[in-house]
């Protein structure tokens, strides 16, 4: 990456940080995806148990291979087969020692916004782990909950919704048809069984200092 457009970015980053300390999350920076892990490791003790939502930017950093190292008690999503067995995992989340997840969108002054389908992810982001970590590009930066809906329909939801073979209009025309409408609300979208913008969570100032740990990475990762 340009030296000059690094230096940008990283105080764009550092001033997001800063403000999520205010807001009662812990901020860690990665310079690069490769950096995730051992940060990762140092906030997971061994033998703690462990679950994650569906994340591409985990993924992207390895860390997969981390929770089946055999040093965690993970709790691994990939292995239910069959719906009942889904929904157990998603239900063991709420009594894990950690989640790890990422984030639609994270605003300037320090405000995580996330938006679910079965929302299993933004549940647990809420309530119940002990310790939420959150691994998220640059590139999920915003200025504000404005620009964060906006985001989540015109570059989060599109993808997520080919990834998951969901039939909406967004996985066809790469947009949301709620972007067309002048008086467009938060929560408007399209119908239909297949979408998956149906719940919507604002991580402002915690309550429980620490809880919410967030990992923004110096490169693009995820949707």
């Amino acid at each position: 990456m340009n030296e000059n457009k690094k230096t940008i970015i990283e105080m764009r980053i550092n001033k997001t940080g800063e403000n999520l300390k205010k807001n009662n999350m812990e901020f860690y920076y990665a310079p690069t995806a490769a950096d995730v892990c051992p940060l990762v490791e140092k906030l997971m003790p061994e033998g703690c148990s462990v679950t994650h939502g569906g994340s591409e930017s985990m993924k992207e950093c390895g860390i997969p291979a981390l929770l089946n190292s055999g040093r965690y008690n993970y709790i691994d999503r990939s292995k239910a087969a069959t719906p009942e067995e889904v929904k157990a995992v998603y239900r063991q989340a709420f009594s894990a020692d950690v989640y790890i997840t990422s984030a639609n969108a994270i605003t300037e002054d320090g405000v995580l916004y996330n938006v679910d389908g079965n929302s299993n992810r933004i549940a647990a982001i809420a309530y119940g782990p002990d310790s939420v970590i959150v691994i998220a590009g640059y590139n999920k930066i915003v200025r504000d909950l404005d620009e964060a809906e906006v985001r989540v329909k015109n570059t989060a939801a599109p993808p997520n919704c080919v990834r998951l073979s969901c039939e909406t209009p967004c996985a066809k025309t790469g947009e949301c048809i709620s972007l067309k409408k002048a008086d467009r609300q938060m929560s408007d979208g399209c119908g239909g069984d297949g979408r998956i913008c149906c719940n919507y969570l604002i991580s402002a100032q915690q309550r429980h200092k620490g809880r919410i740990k967030v990992i923004i990475v110096g490169e693009e990762l995820g949707f």
